[in-house]
């Protein structure tokens, strides 16, 4: 039951993961890579689909031959064994090199190809109709089947030490993470077939000697399902796990999109041509926007651009003063210093044309490539800015208007 579902799931999945992937090989013309990844995943689902109880028993009745399902999964096993070697190829070898290795191996899984179908058909003993499971171990009773099994998994075991190799390579060029992770998990599941191809010699270099091998019989089903869905993961992992990745960074995107928002609206009301259309911020209510990642984006690109145009308003004198009367000890280049200074800038643009500072001040920034910390640092100018105008409220009326107000109130 258990080998059933892992096959159900694995067989389904490689169909999946084909119809996903046929749109953007067909847009992409003639990349080969891309259509040798189609193939591989075509060819791995049908190696697992039509082997199993439903379909075997209407192909075998369509085609009029016993167990011919077993033949045309192992078929396609060796068709996306070649498959799956172009598409490395052309990924971690040399571009000039790749055309010419993708040929060699097709030519010689073709030739394998050849040869395990025709064994099949003239070493493979039963003419009427079994089931999947007795058919997969009859070579440990038919020593003519034992030499068609025999080839059959050696080819496997080879093209999955070539695969193992290709994509151990490629983790050491990939530049993308989860491309990166993408070939670690299919180096896994290359890893695992491996083991289910080592499980099938070993029970039939036991069964030629005389040992009872039947231990390796479940190892090997599982091993070798589990490793095929660990290599169907691993191809696609690079066009999913970005979502992941995302999915993982939302709660702390929308967490600082909710801190920035007092400091935008009091920003954005003194300044208003800083704001794009729409803004990066709903007018009411917690709902998130759509797009939160660029919406945060933009939001700390609209309150640098309001700092820069308070800059004429700023000045360190009145910080101090505001500071006193305030009853706030303020650190130069704190959270709190820069939300002070801000809280005063949009004091005096309030009041009129800026007058000459008794001494200029500049808000801090940090370098352009480091978005992380530049949204943690205004996060805190944006608490500590919450913090000022409630101080400022509690110690007395100010001319800081409706904007300072309504900052405070969304902190709320």
């Amino acid at each position: 039951m258990l080998f059933t579902v892992i096959a159900w799931i694995t067989g389904v999945s490689a169909l999946m993961a084909f119809c996903y992937k046929l749109p953007a090989a067909r847009r992409s013309g003639n990349d080969p890579a891309l259509v040798a990844l189609c193939i591989y995943f075509l060819a791995s689902g049908l190696s697992f689909l039509v082997d199993l109880e439903p379909f075997r028993t209407v192909l075998s009745g369509l085609l009029h031959y016993p167990n011919i399902t077993t033949v045309l999964s192992q078929a396609a096993v060796i068709v996306l064994t070649a498959a799956q070697q172009v598409a490395l190829v052309h990924w971690a070898g040399p571009p000039d090199k790749a055309h010419a290795e993708s040929r060699r191996r097709i030519h010689v899984c073709s030739a394998a190809l050849i040869v395990v179908v025709t064994l099949f058909f003239l070493l493979a003993p039963l003419k009427h109709y079994e089931s999947a499971r007795t058919v997969s171990v009859m070579y440990q009773t038919e020593p003519h089947y034992a030499v068609h099994m025999g080839l059959y998994v050696s080819l496997c075991a080879a093209g999955q030490i070539e695969a193992l190799r290709l994509s151990l390579r490629f983790v050491g060029l990939a530049q993308r993470s989860w491309l990166r992770r993408g070939m670690i998990v299919m180096s896994i599941g290359a890893s695992l077939v491996l083991l289910y191809c080592g499980c099938r010699l070993a029970t039939l270099a036991g069964r030629g000697i005389g040992l009872d091998m039947d231990a390796f019989d479940p190892i090997g089903w599982v091993s070798g399902d589990l490793g095929s869905l660990l290599q169907i993961v691993g191809w696609t992992l690079p066009a999913w796990g970005v979502h992941l990745s995302a999915a993982h960074q939302w709660p702390a995107q929308y967490r600082d999109h909710r801190r920035l928002r007092p400091l935008w609206h009091a920003v954005s009301e003194a300044v208003p041509a800083i704001t794009l259309d729409p803004p990066p911020f709903r007018r009411r209510g917690p709902l998130p926007p759509r797009d939160i990642g660029y919406c945060l984006y933009r939001a700390v690109i609209e309150i640098r651009d309001g700092q820069l145009a308070l800059l004429p308003y700023a000045d360190t004198g009145a910080v101090r003063r505001r500071a006193e009367a305030l009853h706030l000890t303020v650190e130069p280049g704190s959270p709190t210093g820069e939300a002070l200074l801000l809280h005063t800038a949009l004091q005096a643009r309030r009041t009129g044309p800026p007058a000459p500072p008794t001494s200029s001040a500049s808000f801090p920034h940090t370098p352009h490539d480091d978005f992380a910390k530049e949204v943690a640092r205004l996060s805190a100018v944006a608490r500590a800015f919450v913090h000022v105008e409630a101080r400022a409220r509690r110690y007395g009326p100010t001319r800081q208007g409706t904007a300072s107000g309504r900052g405070a109130r969304l902190a709320r």
